[in-house]
C-alpha cells in the first residue's frame, strides 16, 4: 500500500508541475506577443517619419510653389499602407504652406519650374512684369543686420600689500599701512543703498587713525580718528582730533568732513599751504587696496546691489607702501608745504621795500624837473 501512495503523490507532482509549464509557456506567448506588437508599431512610425522625410526633400526639389501640390505624384509616393490618399494630400498641404509661405522680407527663388500661363497678351504682361521684378530685386541692395560687437576691456588689478593674519585666516588689527592705521573694519550693512557705491563701501563701525598737523598748531603732530557711524538711512562720518575730542569734525560724506579739516589748517596758519579739496576715502583708509580687500570679503558684501566686485593681486615684492606726498594726507608733505610757503612770503616782504623807494625816488625826481 505504501507503494502505491508513493506513485499517487508523485503522479499529483508531475501534473502540477506540468499545469506550471503550461502557464509559464502561455505567459511567454503573450509577452512575444507583445513585444512583438510594439515592435511592429514602432517600426510603422520610423517610417512614416522616413517617408515624411523624404517627401519633404520630394517637395523641395521639385518646386516652392503651392499650385503644384495636385501634380505630385501621391500614389508612386513612400509613404506607407497606414496612411490613406487623404491623409497623403493634407500632409502634402501642411508641408507646403509652413515650408513655403511667402514672407514680407525674403524674394522667392526659381527653381526652374514655370507657373502655368495664356498664350497671348496675358503672357507677355505676366513676362514683363517678371523682369521689373528682377531688374528691381538687382538693384535693391542688401542690408545687414550684424552689428559690431563692444569689446569690453577688463579692470587692471589693485595692488594688495601682504598683512598678518592670525590661525584662523583674519587680519590681526591694528593694521599699520604707512601712516596709515586700522583698528577695525565694522560690519557691511546691505540692506541700505546709502551705505555703498559702486567703487566703495562704508561699512558701520570703520575705525581708522592718521598723523596730521594740529588745528591749533600745524607745525606739530596731532593723532586723528576717523569714524563711521550708523546715520539713519545715509551713514554719519566723524574725525576726531586727540588734543580736541569735544569738538568732532561731522559730514554726510568721508570728504566733506575732511574738507573741514584742511580749511581749519589754513585758517590756523593765516595763509592757504594746502588745497581744500576733499580726499576723505583716502583720508579715511577704507578706498586703500588692501583694507577695500578685506571689506570686499566680509560677509554680506555679495548683497550689496550699486557695488561693482574689484580685482586684487598680491605684492610679489612684498614692499612696504611708498610714503604719501600729498600735503593733504600726510604729515611730513604738509611740513614741507608750510615751509615753501613761508619761505615764499619773506621772500614777498622784502622785494616790497625796495619797490617803495624807488617809486619814491621817481617822484622826487618828478618834483625836480617841475620846478
Amino acid at each position: 500500500m505504501s507503494y502505491l501512495n508513493a506513485l499517487e503523490d508523485m503522479n499529483r507532482q508531475t501534473d502540477l508541475y506540468k499545469k506550471k509549464i503550461s502557464k509559464l509557456k502561455r505567459f511567454a506567448k503573450d509577452i512575444i506577443y507583445v513585444v512583438s506588437n510594439l515592435l511592429t508599431k514602432t517600426n510603422e512610425a520610423v517610417c512614416l517619419i522616413l517617408a515624411l522625410q523624404r517627401m519633404r526633400c520630394q517637395i523641395r526639389m521639385r518646386t516652392d510653389l503651392k499650385w503644384l501640390v495636385p501634380r505630385f505624384d501621391l500614389i508612386g509616393s513612400p509613404l506607407p499602407n497606414i496612411l490613406s490618399i487623404a491623409d497623403k494630400f493634407y500632409v502634402l498641404n501642411v508641408f507646403v504652406e509652413a515650408e513655403y509661405q511667402p514672407q514680407a522680407h525674403t524674394p522667392k527663388h526659381n527653381l526652374g519650374v514655370s507657373p502655368p500661363h495664356n498664350t497671348g497678351d496675358g503672357g507677355a504682361a505676366a513676362k514683363k512684369q517678371a523682369a521689373k521684378k528682377k531688374l528691381t530685386d538687382g538693384n535693391e541692395p542688401v542690408k545687414s543686420n550684424s552689428k559690431p560687437k563692444k569689446t569690453s576691456t577688463p579692470k587692471a588689478k589693485k595692488i594688495v600689500q601682504p598683512i598678518t593674519l592670525d590661525m584662523t585666516g583674519r587680519p590681526v588689527f591694528p593694521i599699520v599701512l604707512g601712516g596709515l592705521t586700522i583698528h577695525s573694519l565694522g560690519e557691511v550693512v546691505s540692506d541700505r543703498p546709502d551705505y555703498h557705491t559702486e567703487e566703495l563701501i562704508f561699512p558701520v563701525g570703520f575705525c581708522s587713525s592718521r598723523m596730521y598737523g594740529s588745528l591749533k598748531d600745524p607745525e606739530k603732530k596731532c593723532v586723528y580718528t576717523c569714524k563711521i557711524l550708523d546715520g539713519g538711512y545715509s551713514p554719519s562720518f566723524e574725525i576726531v582730533a586727540d588734543n580736541e575730542l569735544e569738538y568732532p569734525l561731522v559730514g554726510e560724506s568721508a570728504s566733506d568732513c575732511h574738507t573741514l579739516l584742511l580749511h581749519k589748517i589754513n585758517l590756523s596758519l593765516g595763509f592757504e599751504v594746502v588745497s581744500t579739496r576733499g580726499r576723505g576715502p583716502e583720508f579715511f583708509g577704507f578706498s586703500h587696496p588692501t583694507i577695500l580687500n578685506l571689506i570686499q570679503s566680509s560677509p554680506g558684501t555679495r548683497k550689496c546691489t550699486s557695488y561693482k566686485w574689484s580685482r586684487f593681486e598680491v605684492s610679489k615684492t612684498g614692499e612696504p607702501p611708498t610714503e604719501e606726498r600729498d600735503a593733504a594726507l600726510s604729515y611730513e608733505a604738509l611740513q614741507r608745504s608750510i615751509i615753501f610757503a613761508k619761505s615764499h612770503l619773506l621772500t614777498a616782504k622784502k622785494e616790497e621795500p625796495q619797490e617803495q623807494l624807488m617809486s619814491n625816488a621817481n617822484t622826487t625826481l618828478r618834483d625836480l624837473l617841475m620846478s
